[in-house]
């Protein structure tokens, strides 16, 4: 190939150089009037700046010249249509094999993971990244009193302080992909928990472990911000940290859901799913003789009934200026059903009663301010529930209407979570209200109002140490307490104060919620006599008025979907 392409080139040189000649020496068409020999031109002096004369050329020299010239540009151009027939003739453009492979088109840019709260084309979406990940939320705790005895949380409310929470650990595997035929994205989360006490504790070889989440999740198949997912997991929203809990939406359930990301920061989401708590008001065991006369007994369900619950969610994230910050408003509702069954009475007589249906009802809401920066907001709930609602989603009703249903049962909770980063210092907190009466007319002991307020300021020194300072009262009213013999108490008001401190060490740098943590830290909790009373004889809280608890461990959390946030 290489010498057929030098081939044309080769040609026209020759030829210009073989016509040259010919061109310079051919006599024109009009021959020249004869001329007297011209003697050898004399060399010319080189100009100086002294010398103003200039060499002169006759007019005859003049006009021989310009018809050599014409002469030579009318053979060029002949030349250079022989050179143009000589290379079409030659130059034959060499037909590329059948088998050449065609260049493989450039394949179309695959998105890029999406992140937590990011957006594209208008609409938020959850974390995708192609491949197997691990995540775990863990904590391992080392604590004792002062005096011997083990850490033992020491709250009079339902959720008080982080410091005395025990041993817990979650380990989450999950799969990620992006299906290119269909643009969809995909997670399979697998989470399994494991809770105090471990083998390092008691010795035994046995674990007291739980499946949290075990469900398929996708988005945007068929529509860019639609999802659905299946199976059974832990569905909720923000929390508050300090209190390690979820005020408005925290259910546990196998079922399934779906939600739809609008453009512009608005979103919805429904739910449906199943449980059966181990509770008397949902199952019924009785023993009955084996079939075909055979020898023993096999239980038998007689009351088997399942709670079916529903969720529903609409918000939207309004974007205040372009630091990331804005406000989320929340609405949410919930519903709880179970059907009518029948009871068998005690005794043997194989009596039975009517069970009758229930329901219960969900309705609340949730107001957040946000930043942007360094994880720095506010958080308003109220949530009101009713009926079996009120109980939660796996209580066992107690104290029921005189038509044994749940009905006139009630819940309100009122609650505030936040937290505020600055340079080297931080605070966190946690507040809220309870009020619960039970669907029984009669005030009793379980008729409660409980509250606390919880307050931990933190400090940073450089970014590999801190130390947290934490505060929080917490008071509880119980409606009647029978008192002894013929004498019956009024309400019962407990409460007390704790303060403890947390130094910790910080291989993440600065920040509330970066981990993991290696700690420790100290707590003293203070109670009054109502306190006390809140526990059995012989209790060392229910001789304690001030209580102590030292502990050492550590916590962590990464890549965890059980904590990506709505």
């Amino acid at each position: 190939m290489a010498t057929r392409g030098r081939a044309p080139i080769i040609l026209a040189s020759s030829l210009v150089l073989l016509a040259a000649p010919a061109a310079f020496a051919a006599p024109p068409e009009t021959p020249p009037p004869p001329a007297e020999p011209e003697p050898e031109p004399e060399p010319e002096p080189e100009p100086s700046a002294d010398d103003d004369d200039a060499p002169t050329v006759s007019a005859e020299d003049l006009l021989r010249m310009q018809r050599r010239l014409d002469a030579l540009e009318s053979e060029v151009e002949h030349l250079r249509g022989e050179l143009d027939d000589a290379r079409d003739a030659q130059a034959e453009p060499e037909p590329e094999p059948e088998s050449a492979p065609k260049p493989a088109p450039k394949p179309k840019p695959k998105p890029g993971p999406l992140s937590v709260g990011s957006v594209r084309d208008g609409q938020r979406a959850p974390d995708y990244a192609d491949g197997f990940h691990f995540g775990s939320y863990g904590r391992v705790v080392a604590a004792g009193d002062a005096r011997g005895r083990p850490g033992r949380d020491a709250d009079i409310v339902g959720r008080g302080s982080r410091f005395d929470e025990s041993t817990y650990a979650e380990l989450e595997l999950r799969r990620e992909d992006h299906w290119e035929q269909t643009g969809a994205y995909t997670r399979v989360v697998a989470t399994v928990a494991v809770r105090h006490p471990i083998f390092h504790y008691n010795g035994d070889f046995e674990a007291a472990i739980a499946l949290r989440n075990l469900y398929i999740e996708e988005l945007d198949l068929g529509l860019k911000g639609l999802s659905f997912w299946a199976g059974s997991r832990m569905y909720r929203g923000d929390d508050i940290y300090v209190l390690d809990w979820w005020p408005l939406d925290n259910l546990n359930t196998i079922g399934g859901g779906a939600g739809y990301q609008f453009k512009g920061g608005s979103f919805i989401k429904v739910h449906a799913g199943v449980n059966q708590p181990t509770t008397s008001f949902y199952r019924q065991l009785v023993a009955r003789p084996l079939p075909l006369n055979q020898p023993g007994e096999t239980d038998v369900a007689i009351l088997d009934r399942q709670q079916i619950l529903t969720s529903y969610k609409i918000g939207h994230v309004f974007d205040i200026g372009e630091s990331g910050g804005g406000v989320k408003l929340v609405g949410y509702g919930e519903t709880h059903h179970v059907r009518a069954g029948q009871r068998e009475l005690s005794g043997e007589s194989r009596e039975f009663e009517e069970v009758p249906a229930d329901n219960g009802y969900v309705a609340g809401g949730e107001l957040s301010l946000f930043t942007g920066k360094r994880s720095t907001h506010l958080n308003l709930w109220v949530r009101h529930a009713w009926d079996l609602a009120a109980y939660g989603e796996f209580a066992r009703p107690f104290q029921l209407a005189p038509d044994a249903t749940t009905k006139g049962a009630r819940e309100l909770v009122v609650a505030l979570g936040g937290n505020y980063e600055v340079s080297f210092f931080g605070v966190m907190m946690g507040a809220y209200f309870r009020r619960f009466r039970n669907a029984s007319p009669d005030l009793d002991v379980h008729d409660l109002n409980e509250g606390i307020v919880l307050v931990r300021p933190q400090f940073w020194f450089g970014k590999v140490a801190g130390a947290a300072i934490e505060g929080s009262y917490q008071a509880q009213q119980r409606a009647v307490f029978p008192g002894l013999e013929d004498d019956t108490s009024g309400p019962l008001f407990s409460s007390l104060w704790r303060v403890g401190v947390m130094p910790f060490w910080a291989p993440a740098g600065r920040g509330s919620y970066a981990r993991p943590h290696i700690r420790a830290w100290y707590m003293v909790t203070i109670r009054d006599e109502g306190a006390r009373s809140l526990y059995a004889l012989d209790d060392v809280f229910s001789v304690r008025p001030v209580d102590h608890l030292i502990g050492f461990g550590a916590e962590w959390w990464f890549g965890s979907t059980s904590y990506f946030r709505d």
